[in-house]
């Protein structure tokens, strides 16, 4: 290297015109460790953020389900006059337990999937079947590391629906985890595993498919990249076909964790597809949609909510540089 090319190089302001100072790069592992910790450390934190609004509209809708009578307005204020307004939110530390392993697993697993298969697609939109793979994916996944909370949130919802000396009566999330895994096994947190992960694959192939999908034909319609019409047309569009997917694995998995012994010590249903066989025989095919105004009211605006606020999250982070 020449002295001029030299000093070009040590002394930029003399040729740019502009002195640019030398700035410290980032450790190479932090940068690592934050890029690949980020797309769970938003979605968990998403999830959690929709849970808090949306936790009375769930209640009222595993209310209903398990046969509470009324729309669900009337569900609701009847919950609010016998056991006071507070019984709408019985379960939100489990609830919120659920979306920091749930939504951060599937958010996260989703979004690095995703990434990964579009950097080898070229940068290219990926095809909808694609989407719907990873979708599956990150739901199954993401659906077994949050079944012992989903389990204990279920049940401290419907605790107040079951006679007096059936009641577990669990404090918080904590206690109905170390009591279960006490008197059940460990196995036991995880009952209902198998409807709860199939009903967070279904439920996640409609909601992150559909949200990546909507919004690319948004933008092709002619809509701006991250404009409010794309982020809330995907996210309404997602929580409409998550719920339809989901509603009847959700039906069969809250009966599945519900359940109590009958008098002779067997349980109602040996697995799923029993619990399948004899609603489908015995109640009708239509069974399986039992609720589905509140189930929608309740999933739509947290599928919704949890994605317009993972935007946001987004937002903030790359406007303070992370």
């Amino acid at each position: 290297m020449d002295r001029s090319r030299a000093s070009a190089y040590l002394c930029p302001s003399l040729y740019s015109g502009a002195f640019r100072p030398a700035v410290a790069s980032p450790e190479p592992s932090q940068s690592f460790v934050w890029k690949a910790v980020k797309p769970f450390f938003n979605g968990g934190l998403s999830g959690m953020m929709a849970t808090c609004i949306i936790q009375p509209i769930d209640m009222v809708k595993v209310r209903i389900q398990l046969g509470a009578k009324g729309n669900p307005l009337a569900v609701g204020m009847a919950i609010a006059r016998q056991d006071g307004v507070f019984a709408l939110y019985n379960g939100l530390s489990a609830g919120l337990l659920r979306q920091a392993t749930y939504t951060t697993a599937r958010l996260g697993i989703f979004n690095t999937l995703s990434a990964e298969l579009k950097e080898m697609n070229k940068g290219q939109n990926l095809p909808l079947w694609m989407k719907a793979a990873c979708g599956l994916t990150a739901g199954g996944l993401g659906a077994l590391v949050g079944t012992p909370a989903d389990l204990s949130l279920i049940r401290m919802q419907a605790d107040a629906t079951l006679p007096p000396e059936q009641r577990r009566n669990y404090k918080n999330v904590l206690d109905a985890l170390v009591r279960i895994m006490r008197e059940e096994g460990f196995i036991g947190l995880f009952r209902g595993a198998a409807p709860t992960v199939t009903r967070a694959m279904a439920l996640n192939m409609g909601m992150l498919a559909s949200n990546d999908q909507a919004r690319e034909m948004l933008v092709d319609a002619g809509f701006a990249k991250g404009s409010y019409v794309v982020i809330l047309g995907g996210s309404t569009i997602a929580g409409f076909f998550a719920s339809a997917c989901s509603l009847p694995f959700d039906f069969v998995k809250t009966r599945m964790q519900r359940m109590t012994a009958n008098p002779d010590g067997t349980m109602p249903y040996k697995g799923p597809i029993d619990c399948t066989i004899k609603t489908f025989t015995k109640e009708g095919p239509l069974k399986f949609y039992t609720g589905f105004p509140t189930y929608f009211i309740r999933i739509a605006p947290h599928v919704a909510m949890t994605l317009v606020f993972l935007d946001a999250i987004r937002y903030i982070e790359s406007k303070n540089g992370l």
